[in-house]
């Protein structure tokens, strides 16, 4: 005789490392009980649509995941290993670094800025 299949649909769950990643923070900056449990996709997706105050106190402050950073200094995140940047940064820490926009920035967001042209130069010859 075989099992039956359930006509329960299991419920998905995640690492918090997973759903750190898809709400874009920093996981050793959310809380203990976010840290060490589960997170299912409906948890996620109240997550994202009604954000509580420590998520959004995270997404405006900080600290920020390196692809965050990346992203608000418009350089990749390649870009900020090479410039030696390798820990999470608060919003205000980015915004210092660019408004001291040292020679490293302005190098790797116009390396930035060529990779692109050159991925579009690509994409318009297909």
């Amino acid at each position: 005789m075989t099992p039956r299949k359930s006509t329960q649909k299991s419920m998905q769950t995640m690492k918090p490392a997973t759903a750190a990643k898809k709400l874009d923070v920093y996981l050793p900056a959310t809380p203990a009980e976010f840290q060490e449990g589960v997170v299912s996709r409906e948890e996620l997706n109240v997550l994202q649509a009604d954000p509580p105050e420590w998520l959004r106190d995270l997404r405006r402050n900080g600290p920020h995941p390196r692809s965050v950073v990346a992203a608000r200094l418009g350089v990749s995140i390649s870009g900020l290993a090479r410039a030696g940047v390798m820990e999470a940064l608060t919003t205000d820490e980015i915004d210092e670094i660019r408004t001291d926009n040292p020679d490293w920035l302005e190098r790797e967001r116009a390396t930035q800025a060529e990779v692109r042209r050159q991925a579009a130069d690509q994409k318009q010859q297909k």
